[in-house]
């Protein structure tokens, strides 16, 4: 995979000084975890200067672990990809970000730029191509390619070279393919979640908000997951600041200052573990699994032989990882564990084939359209033998300001009974923690068995 940048402008080392890259250096190297990545200057003249970005990726070490063969002859070693937009933000990170601390005054400087890309993937076609770059102003050349030379007959393929010709700060100019390849590759090489929202905000806001094709660029970046297009067109378009995982940090710590001296979250571990042992669940999965609190506990207990954490949030996910990371547990433990990155209103065939499923103080955070999906997603899709819920009891809260949607013991039964019914389980309730007299314990449980 190759990127090449040229300029022609008057002082044309600048842009040496611009990427940290000095042009009579032979070559610079760099470990990836996909290879080795190359930076060179192939041209260096007093009225031109190329710099070169080669991507030298083994295809086996990268679809090491995935299981599959499509992963090993694909076409990576070869085409622009998000690999490319990985290496640019780490290799040329200064220049990204508009720093040049020997010439500070070049860091917003507009200066005549080139960039080819030898081979580029679009299977949207050479139209998608113009509607990403010329709104931004570039010059725009695109050559197709064949399938197979040798077979005309067989048409063209969805791959082309692409030359890229603007006058801006070299800044931008990364910005904008730092986030545009990535959108033309439909096999990204990273984890989707909110962090991926900040990282397009940070490079694109300044230019994005105004592109026609804004839509479909926040799209495709963030891989085609509604909720977080969703949400970084609203931060976009500022129609909307709206600050969606804060705001639910905020609670958890709220919550967690609240349940602290009265140790309810142990105490719904506690109710939580002793019926899954009651009734033989030892493979579970945790249903908005958070920072991995339950999951500590269950991986802990040699009982439970597979678990399984889901969240919607990466961060969260990683926070939980790291604080498993920490356990001293024999090694056959950590095949036990799972840990999966998702909506819980996405169905996934990964949810089946659970003895029980957990789901602890969650359905009150979601929208009425939100429950009705989840409802399919786990007792119509996943369908556990055992399913445990918990989620604040409104006449206890009475104590403190509810932060959420949450239902009175009397609403709650009316919802569970009702889901049990259409979906073929039968419930039970039970107090979570101790019981207070006419209010009854903080938090409720409903216990769904098939």
């Amino acid at each position: 995979m190759l990127l090449t940048i040229t300029t022609t402008c008057q002082r044309v080392t600048e842009l040496g000084l611009l990427l940290h890259k000095h042009p009579q250096q032979h070559c610079e190297s760099f470990s990836f975890f996909f290879g080795r990545v190359h930076v060179f200057y192939p041209q260096v003249s007093q009225q031109c200067c190329t710099v070169a970005l080669l991507l030298e990726i083994n295809a086996a070490k990268l679809g090491r672990g995935r299981g599959t063969v499509k992963e090993y002859l694909s076409d990576r070693p070869y085409v622009a990809s998000s690999l490319l937009s990985i290496v640019i933000a780490q290799v040329f990170e200064t220049a990204l970000a508009g720093s040049c601390p020997d010439k500070p005054e070049l860091g917003n400087h507009p200066i005549p730029l080139v960039a080819k890309l030898p081979v580029l993937p679009c299977r949207e076609g050479e139209k998608f191509l113009r509607q990403l770059f010329e709104p931004l102003g570039y010059s725009v050349s695109i050559q197709g390619h064949l399938l197979d030379e040798k077979f005309p007959q067989w048409g063209q393929s969805h791959y082309y070279s692409l030359e890229l010709q603007h006058t801006l700060p070299l800044s931008t100019f990364l910005s904008h393919l730092y986030v545009l390849i990535p959108v033309l590759d439909d096999d990204k090489h990273y984890w989707m979640g909110e962090e991926k929202i900040k990282t397009l905000l940070l490079n694109a806001q300044k230019w994005l908000a105004e592109h026609p094709a804004r839509e479909e660029i926040t799209k495709s970046y963030l891989q085609r997951q509604s909720r977080l297009t969703h949400a970084a067109l609203l931060q976009l378009t500022q129609q909307d600041n709206l600050d969606l995982y804060g705001e639910q940090q905020r609670y958890t710590q709220q919550e967690a200052a609240l349940e602290t001296p009265l140790s309810l979250q142990q105490q719904r571990f506690n109710a939580v573990v002793r019926v899954l042992k009651q009734r033989g669940a030892k493979r579970v999965i945790d249903f908005g699994c958070g920072q991995g609190n339950l999951l500590k506990i269950l991986l802990k207990d040699r009982f439970f032989e597979q678990i399984t954490g889901v969240d919607v949030s990466y961060h969260c996910l990683q926070i939980a990882k790291q604080r498993l990371d920490r356990l001293r547990l024999p090694r056959h433990r950590w095949n036990c564990l799972q840990l999966i990155h998702s909506p819980l209103t996405y169905d996934n065939k990964r949810f089946q084939g659970y003895d029980a499923a957990v789901v602890l103080e969650v359905i009150e955070q979601l929208e009425s359209w939100q429950i009705k999906a989840f409802e399919r997603v786990l007792f119509e899709r996943a369908q556990p033998k055992l399913v445990i819920l918990t989620t604040p009891n409104r006449e206890h809260n009475i104590k403190f300001p509810a932060q959420h949607r949450e239902w009175t013991r009397e609403e709650f039964q009316i919802w569970a009974n009702s889901v049990a019914e259409r979906f073929g389980y039968k419930v039970e309730f039970q107090p979570a923690e101790v019981e207070v007299e006419q209010i009854g314990s903080p938090t409720q449980m409903g216990i769904f068995i098939r």
